[in-house]
């Protein structure tokens, strides 16, 4: 029998949040943020576009039962649009409203954005189907792989010394300098109605999840934290599409990238503390959204890190065939899982958040091999799952 890679009892940094009200109605504040109405537009149209297929909801029962839980699905985004990320629903999104409301030609558009890689890729790649340009801004630690990917879609690179941060301020600056239209997934002040496009693209993903499902809900939510986006477009989605009560929604994060963590502790925006030197590239941000956190401050249970050596072997045991198919999971795709396996494992968590035998759990693999030099050098080149 397939097994779980081995949690060695590393020590969890793990914060329950006290302001989680999940018996309450999703609040009203964030209808301004997240919501159905909004949903339903980016439904329909990311529907209407050539590629669009439903990802796979995989049933993961040998994982489920390795861990003591009733049900463990996995949202697979390995293969979203030919690029490989969730990542497509919120860019591409975004880049086709920016065109669509817009005045002059698509040929006269450029919109930029920062990137640790893959919301780069799905910007680039939504400004090729619409017919405009894209620039991309890159910090210094994303690969070579992830920068050619970009520029293999016509997207312009543009290499920044320091974080992602770093990036962001200078993709705003040449905007302003060069009339550039700003594509962001992390909202900051002066910069909230994009990203609440971006974000609400996102919420196509947990649609397709909750359809599939069918009169089944999950009871427990593990996702990738970042600046925050897609874990505010989970929460709200599901609080506002199911209704109360929530699910115990759990944040995860790298332990060198706790932005979201360090929040939840201070109860407002505050830094990560950590280097933001992670395998998992796409979670290395510094602050969170703004309005991300407007969702998560009231409807995620807790936030945790989990460390980078965890990392690895989860790749590899998706591969293998740990899900009941080989699974292409990534650095940062395979977050969550191993949010849970350590959330699942370690007795005081299990406990704490009700991780017992009727637990019904969602994870997300948000991307697949983003870099696939490092996927192979990860996994091998004769067990990585081949593309069809």
């Amino acid at each position: 029998m397939k097994q779980f890679p081995p949690h060695d009892g590393v020590a969890l940094a793990f914060f329950i949040n006290p302001l989680h009200t999940p018996s309450t109605e999703y609040p009203e504040t964030c209808r301004g943020i997240l919501s159905l109405a909004a949903h339903r537009g980016a439904l329909a149209t990311i529907r209407a576009w050539d590629g669009y297929e439903v990802t796979p909801l995989i049933r993961a029962e040998t994982l489920a039962a390795q861990m003591g839980l009733e049900t463990l699905w996995i949202k697979d985004e390995s293969r979203r649009f030919g690029i490989g990320s969730f990542k497509a629903l919120g860019g591409a999104y975004g880049v086709a409203r920016v065109v669509a409301e817009a005045t002059v030609p698509p040929e006269d558009i450029t919109v930029a954005c920062a990137s640790d890689g893959n919301h780069g890729r799905a910007v680039a790649w939504g400004a090729k189907r619409a017919g405009c340009r894209a620039r991309v801004y890159l910090p210094s630690h994303v690969s070579a792989a992830r920068a050619e990917a970009i520029e293999a879609l016509g997207g312009r690179v543009i290499r920044v010394a320091g974080e992602y941060d770093e990036a962001v301020a200078q993709a705003a600056a040449d905007a302003l300098e060069l009339g550039m239209t700003v594509v962001t997934d992390t909202a900051y002040a002066g910069e909230e109605d994009i990203p609440r496009t971006v974000m609400q693209g996102y919420t196509v993903m947990v649609e397709e999840a909750l359809e599939q499902m069918g009169r089944d809900r999950p009871t427990h939510i593990f996702v990738q934290g970042g600046v925050g986006g897609l874990a505010a477009s989970v929460v709200a989605h599901v609080w506002e599409r199911a209704g109360p009560p929530l699910p115990t929604v759990v944040i995860v994060e790298p332990e060198e990238a706790d932005c979201l963590l360090a929040t939840a502790r201070q109860g407002r925006p505050t830094p990560a503390t950590g280097s933001l030197n992670t395998v998992m590239a796409g979670l290395s941000c510094r602050h969170v959204s703004t309005l991300a956190w407007q969702v998560l401050e009231r409807g995620a249970r807790g936030f945790m890190t989990v460390p980078d050596d965890a990392v690895f072997p989860m790749m590899r045991a998706l591969a293998s065939g740990l899900a009941g198919a080989p699974v292409e999971g990534g650095e940062s795709g395979v977050v969550g899982l191993v949010g849970l396996q350590a959330a699942a494992s370690d007795p005081d968590l299990r406990s704490a958040l009700g991780l017992n035998e009727g637990a019904r759990t969602l994870v997300f693999n948000t991307e697949g091999a983003t870099d696939p030099g490092l996927y192979r050098e990860v996994i091998g080149e004769d067990r990585a799952p081949r593309r069809g």
